[in-house]
């Protein structure tokens, strides 16, 4: 069976290697981009991403039997609907879909016409609008914290969480010119709107589901690391890390957001006859009211998906293909009860101008350890990274390089594995957070 992965970094590399680990069938994947990590699991196709034509002919040409989406500029440039018009069994959602991530203003005008727990916002236009809403008091007073977002997609750089509206000022002005994901080509585009909304407090969480538009399978609670340093200091990323564990969303916390939340949204998603098949990522902060989100995803997170798929446990081919086809309803999805971990490897530089090229120490001897239970229980997942073409070494290739990730009986346990392993790893400018999970641990 030929399976198409379109996207290039440690997220669809998980994909690719969860895909082949649990398919009870003979699969062969083809990854779009793809890149050197993943050609571990995966055939590389040199297509852009968001080159949806080529994509969609590609996969006619192969008789590609099912596509899965990485990312989300894919998603936004139509890849969905490409597919769709050839015939072609593809598990995303459409591109008028994808509007509750590439629009963070439709995203909070669905969330306010469905009534789903959210901060309280403004869509503005202009920068002197911006300037007035921030002066008006509606935000609270001057030296009081605000979150300013860019409305498109900016590759996990366009919210600034700002401490003043001296700040949140600042930050209008660079997220007005921000360069932005194009829904159509590779090209960057501004942003033409910002949403101010007030800023919430308490614990941030991750809730992924997959859905078909009719039922939903929820995946296991997870938490993102978003700020470059350890304490959650420092500029906002892609992320630096992500864990699952049995205490970031208790029972009755669960079934409160998935009343509140989570079925209210898929119900909005079904009035608003948004074609929804996939992966939707809900960003929830969890407040002395209750949670609030955050925002939607339209796919798996990066690192939530590392951490996420080395838990599970069902076939995800069949997962995907009864999302295509409107049959997961039938589907029941077992999880391991083990805890996990991700800690990202990032290159200097990180998450601004970084240094590619440098050489990676350690991967291919660890590639060599014995295979005892403790390796069985770690994978690695390449984000940025490449072979030289010379000597074969391997090389740093992005901002965010490598997603170290381990299962254990405990949280605790698995993040012992990861730091166990990045120690291995090394190369010049390497960073990593040494606090990812630590917030969820036993106090001693």
């Amino acid at each position: 069976m030929k399976i198409f992965l379109i996207g290039s970094g440690g997220r669809e590399h998980a994909l690719a290697w969860a895909l082949k680990r649990t398919s009870k069938r003979e699969i062969e994947i083809f990854c779009a981009p793809g890149s050197a990590g993943i050609e571990k699991v995966a055939r590389s196709v040199p297509i852009s991403a968001t080159d949806v034509r080529e994509l969609a002919a590609f996969a006619e040409k192969e008789k590609i039997k099912l596509t899965l989406v990485g990312g989300e500029a894919p998603l936004a440039a139509g890849v969905t609907d490409a597919f769709a018009a050839r015939g072609l069994q593809i598990a995303a959602p459409s591109a008028d879909a994808a509007r509750l991530e590439s629009s963070k203003a439709f995203a909070k005008e669905f969330m306010e016409r469905h009534g789903i727990p959210t901060a309280r916002s403004r869509t503005i236009e202009t920068l002197a609008a911006a300037h007035e809403t921030l002066r008006s008091g509606e935000f609270g007073a001057r030296d009081e914290p605000v979150v300013v977002k860019a409305d498109g997609l900016a590759a996990g750089k366009g919210v600034v969480v700002a401490n003043s509206k001296t700040e949140a000022e600042l930050a209008a002005a660079e997220l007005l010119n921000l360069p932005l994901l194009s829904a159509h080509t590779d090209a960057a585009l501004t942003s033409p709107r910002l949403v101010i909304e007030e800023m919430l407090v308490g614990r941030e969480a991750s809730l992924l589901l997959w859905t078909d538009g009719r039922d939903y399978r929820l995946m296991p609670p997870a938490q993102d690391h978003k700020r470059v340093g350890n304490g959650d200091i420092g500029a906002n990323t892609g992320g630096m890390g992500a864990v699952t564990a049995g205490n970031i969303l208790d029972a009755a916390t669960l079934a409160r957001i998935t009343r509140e939340i989570v079925e209210p949204t898929l119900d909005g998603i079904a009035r608003d006859r948004l074609n929804f098949r996939g992966v939707l990522y809900i960003g929830l902060m969890l407040t002395a009211d209750g949670a609030r989100v955050l925002e939607y995803n339209v796919r798996f997170g990066d690192p939530e998906a590392q951490a996420i798929l080395v838990r599970l446990e069902t076939d995800l081919v069949a997962i995907s293909e009864a999302i295509a086809a409107r049959r997961l309803g039938e589907v029941k999805i077992a999880w391991s009860d083990m805890a996990s971990a991700c800690v990202v490897l990032a290159a200097s530089g990180y998450p601004g101008t970084v240094e590619t090229g440098t050489r990676i120490e350690g991967l291919d001897s660890m590639a060599n350890e014995a295979f005892d239970d403790e390796i069985r229980q770690v994978e690695i997942f390449h984000s940025g990274t490449r072979r030289d073409e010379n000597d074969g070494a391997w090389r740093t290739a992005g901002g965010r390089v490598l997603g170290v990730t381990a299962r254990g009986a405990t949280l605790a346990e698995s993040l012992r594995r990861c730091y166990r392993h990045v120690e291995k790893i090394s190369w010049q400018g390497m960073h990593y957070r040494t606090d990812i999970g630590r917030g969820l641990l036993p106090k001693l």
